[in-house]
């Protein structure tokens, strides 16, 4: 019996047989062609491109009635990376240039954005990398002739592999759990495993090297646990548990439409993280109080242009619409000096130590014009529901005079142009440097609402990444030092008669609800 542990997604406890996928190939075909043949290696490409492009498309089309909405939105940002000039069009340039064929050219390039995308400090951010690698090893796929990583199996399995790309991961029909050596909470194929419900474990590390077909598994998706060859006292344990689970599950469905209320007739806001349009409708079905952090960052990724205003508004209308009235928080633009947007004033160069560069509130400061379109889109998205202004990593108070001016700007802009707005539009700040934690009671007074994103904050204090798996394991939520900063940002806002909020990973562990609630959340 063997217990190897990585990080789990949820979806409870799977039981059964393994079936390892092979790993894609890494001896990448590498040869010189002669400058007669580029245009055939670049035909081969393109119609390993196309072939690709057909592929997504197709699973698009065939995806069932009630699949989630995840499901099409992630086959469409693989579908947008085919299209990026970034890969296979520098990869057709480094055909001509290097006299590369069309694998040799295309590892090349998605290896270098690959590695931009690992130095990236941002954990979500960085396992975009994933996805132009998963990509690229399907195109690679395509220019070799071969299928996808999976035989059909028409047994139920837990599928153990090195990686697995959103795009197999919705032809595995028979997946009873997914056990993956790589990737972290925040990539693709962990967010489609979590909105499929079905129990997965992440960055295992080893799993395939120690794992044989036909092996029984147990797959704790809660706790991160996978269990090769359980002996027959552990195999009854996990399945008692996995039969609890499930009981569990459907009294907790009865529950949707419950009001959230302690015994003491506290109410408590639950409210639903989306990073697309399209989860709206899903977040409002939820039986959810209010979108309490709409990232915006979806909008400016994985594209050549910046979004113009137009294009952000309706994105930003369409969620305020699906709430029916519920109250939707809008994050502005997370991201920093270590990602490229786009080749003109937007872009940045890549900077030293990024966590402490030119990200967030920093960022949408420095390009004015960019900041006010996305001002004035989400001004006038309030003017269909509630919405909320949420600002990340306000550290100084120069940054909320900064803001609050280029706001006014905002709508006076929009006054001029007779667009509607509520002029009444709640404005709040991301509480997640130490610096804005001390000074909370500042912040408190000048704003609206505060929101405790405790994922970063808990690294700045304890200058911990927990991407890092040689220091995640100190990487606590209840380290003395957090809980002070965050009772201290809840009390700056109670005695200035402001809502505050938590999100990240905190406000979803079970164990801190209690504890903040009795800080007086």
């Amino acid at each position: 019996m063997v217990r190897l542990e990585g990080t789990g997604i949820g979806g409870g406890i799977a039981v059964g047989r393994a079936r390892v996928l092979e790993v894609a190939s890494r001896d990448v075909p590498r040869r010189r062609i002669d400058s007669a043949e580029t245009d055939a290696e670049q035909l081969r490409l393109a119609q390993a491109v196309g072939q690709v492009k057909a592929e997504l498309a197709g699973l698009v089309e065939s995806l069932p009635k009630g699949a989630p909405t995840e499901a099409a939105a992630l086959l469409e940002v693989h579908a947008m990376i085919l299209d990026d000039p970034a890969l296979s069009g520098a990869a057709r340039e480094a055909i001509v240039e290097h006299l590369w064929n069309a694998e040799w050219a295309l590892s090349a390039q998605a290896g270098h954005l690959a590695a931009q995308f690992e130095a990236l400090e941002d954990a979500y951010l960085r396992e975009r990398g994933r996805d132009v690698q998963q990509v690229a090893d399907r195109v690679m796929r395509a220019l070799a002739g071969l299928g996808g990583p999976a035989a059909d199996v028409s047994e139920p399995v837990i599928f153990v592999a090195e990686d697995i790309s959103p795009a197999d991961m919705l032809t595995m029909r028979s997946a009873l759990g997914f056990a993956i050596d790589l990737g972290g909470i925040t990539s693709h194929t962990a967010i489609l495993a979590r909105s499929m419900n079905v129990p997965a474990v992440v960055g295992l590390g080893a799993a395939r090297a120690r794992v044989q077909d036909d092996d029984w598994l147990i797959l704790d998706g809660d706790a991160g646990v996978v269990i090769v060859a359980p002996d027959a006292g552990v195999l009854a344990d996990y399945r008692a548990r996995q039969a609890a689970g499930e009981r569990e599950r459907v009294e907790l469905r009865r529950l949707t439409g419950v009001a959230a209320v302690t015994r003491d007739g506290a109410a408590v806001a639950l409210q639903v993280n989306i990073e697309r349009p399209d989860e709206a409708a899903a977040a409002a079905d939820s039986g959810a109080s209010g979108v309490g952090l709409f990232r915006s960052e979806f909008l400016f990724m994985n594209r050549a242009e910046l979004p113009g205003e137009e294009e952000q508004f309706e994105a930003y209308r369409t969620v305020v619409r699906a709430m029916q009235g519920r109250p939707v928080t809008i994050r502005t633009i997370d991201v920093g000096a270590d990602k490229t947007l786009n080749a003109g004033a937007a872009s940045a160069s890549v900077a030293t130590n990024p966590a402490l560069g030119r990200r967030a509130i920093r960022y949408s400061l420095a390009q004015p014009e960019v900041f006010l379109a996305q001002l004035r889109a989400i001004l006038r998205a309030s003017a269909d529901g509630p919405v909320r202004l949420l600002v990340p990593m306000i550290a100084h108070h120069h940054e909320v005079d900064s803001l609050m001016r280029l706001l006014g700007q905002a709508r006076e802009q929009l006054r001029e142009s007779g667009q509607a707005f509520d002029a009444e539009l709640a404005v709040g700040a991301m509480i997640e440097v130490p610096a804005a934690a001390l000074c909370a009671g500042y912040f408190a007074s000048r704003l609206d609402f505060l929101s405790i994103g405790t994922n970063d904050l808990i690294q700045y204090t304890l200058a911990i990444d927990r991407a890092d798996h040689e220091v995640a394991s100190l990487y606590d939520p209840f380290h003395p030092a957090v809980l002070r900063l965050v009772a201290g940002t809840i009390e700056a806002g109670r005695r200035a008669g402001r809502p505050v909020s938590v999100c990240g990973e905190m406000a979803g562990d079970w164990r801190a609800t209690r504890l903040l609630l009795g800080m007086g959340l």
